[in-house]
């Protein structure tokens, strides 16, 4: 049993799949070089994995098993470890990204060739590849169209729990095999103790029961970022310490309007990702052929301030500091920031898609490509690419009293609930507090910017 983006033991198809063949299962994990190589060396989500490792791994062994960790290329050591295991198939849940599909198929071949197969299998979704698929047999472009349809397809039996007994069914290999240290795998500076969100699976099923109770508030609360509103599952969603359909059975148990909104969320996962399936090409350029060659001007200066956190307008540079200080920025702010560097800065969606990954705990390449896409009007959202978030205006509406800009840009705490989302159309300001000195000035004029995205799409 090969895992990945399955950090669990419970209810988890692949090793369920494998649990039933018969034969006694090898768990192994493959820390692949050359996914980590490129991080540096603070990267947040190294703590996040190596945590629900750790408790994986002791699951294991409490049931006779073990994990058996190699860092390295996975197409070198999953052949080479079935080789060694004599083992006859490599279990394993499907990856929809472009670099996994070219991984697996390799590993397959290499397997075949020494009469050992690749057993992949659909995990992490309710609904996978061409499961969904139009009255044409073509792949959804639409959100609210492909909704539909899931729900039309959707029966409560596709999220049944698919659990298996571990007891009596694992191998424990002859040798040793412990699990790397963060400083081993070259992540030193990665500290465990900043980060905020509870790991592993008992910090995931921690965070699924708080949430359970606090659902029916969803719709709500959601888009407030100072409230508690939202779930803060999508890191374990995209380790796989849940598993999609426990998330989908404490949803279907709640059956009230803030769980029916939830469920939408899901769908949008399951959107992304079978997009990304369809169009891989949407991993690199953008959805819509018309705006694969829009000439950004990418001021770099402006970029490294809104990476900073330093435009001068409060909401974007808190949803920006949240980011860097945490690993999470909330989603209502995904949206506000994405349109605020390409409508605003006129800066290349790419641009922040890339800053995003290097910086989300929950960093997922379908959810990331689509949610950037979707602010930048170049994915396959039907929303024309007039739509610009007036960045006060989100400031007002759902920051109202500031709380959550006061949290992260402190040195405009002193400021009223008013003047806070916009200093420099402030009447009056404290005395102490001067802008440009304790606060930047906007780096741009919004309904200058605003003018100046529209003709750039028109174009």
């Amino acid at each position: 049993m090969w895992f990945r983006r399955d950090l669990r033991s419970h209810d988890n198809v692949a090793l369920s799949a494998a649990l039933r063949c018969g034969l006694k299962v090898h768990c192994v994990f493959i820390f692949d070089r050359l996914i980590l190589a490129p991080l540096p060396a603070n990267d947040m989500r190294l703590p996040f994995l190596h945590a629900a490792l750790q408790e994986l791994r002791a699951t294991l062994q409490a049931a006779g098993g073990e994990l058996i960790v190699r860092h390295g290329d996975p197409q070198q050591e999953i052949p080479a470890l079935a080789a060694q295991l004599n083992c006859d198939a490599v279990y394993a849940n499907r990856d929809y990204e472009p670099y996994a599909r070219q991984r697996d198929a390799a590993i397959s071949e290499h397997l075949a060739a020494n009469l050992c197969r690749l057993q992949l299998y659909k995990d992490t979704v309710i609904f996978e590849q061409d499961q969904l698929l139009t009255g044409q047999g073509k792949p959804y472009t639409v959100f609210t169209p492909y909704m539909k349809r899931w729900r039309q397809g959707f029966h409560p039996a596709l999220c049944h729990d698919t659990s298996t007994s571990l007891s009596n069914a694992l191998a424990k290999p002859e040798f040793d095999c412990p699990l790397p240290s963060l400083a081993e795998l070259g992540f030193a500076h990665a500290s465990p103790a900043g980060l905020r969100l509870q790991t592993g699976r008992s910090g995931a099923l921690n965070l699924l029961d708080d949430f359970s109770r606090r659902i029916s508030h969803y719709k709500t609360q959601r888009d407030y970022p100072a409230v508690k509103g939202v779930s803060y599952l999508s890191a374990h969603l995209r380790f796989g310490t849940l598993s999609v359909r426990e998330v989908m059975r404490t949803t279907l148990a709640a059956n009230n309007e803030g769980a029916e909104c939830w469920l939408n969320e899901l769908i949008w996962r399951e959107f992304y990702q079978q997009l990304l399936w369809h169009f891989p090409h949407v991993a690199t350029e953008s959805f819509k052929a018309e705006y694969r060659s829009l000439p950004f001007p990418n001021n770099e200066t402006w970029f490294t301030a809104w990476c900073e956190g330093r435009t001068g307008y409060p909401l974007v540079d808190a949803a920006m500091r949240q980011l860097n200080h945490s690993g999470y920025m909330h989603n209502r702010l995904r949206m506000v920031a994405a349109s605020f560097l390409v409508k605003d800065l006129l800066i290349d969606w790419r641009w922040g898609e890339r800053y995003f990954a290097s910086k989300l705990l929950d960093f997922d390449l379908a959810a990331n490509n689509g949610g950037w896409q979707w602010a930048a009007s170049t994915g396959c959202d039907a929303q024309p690419y007039f739509r610009i978030f007036n960045p006060v205006t989100q400031s007002e509406k759902f920051d109202a009293r500031g709380q959550f800009i006061r949290r992260y840009v402190p040195e405009l705490a002193q400021l009223d609930d008013k003047a806070i989302h916009a200093p420099w159309q402030a009447k009056s300001l404290p005395p102490s507090f001067q802008l440009g000195r304790d606060y930047p000035a906007p780096i741009v004029d919004h309904a200058t910017q605003r003018e100046a995205a529209l003709a750039l799409f028109a174009r």
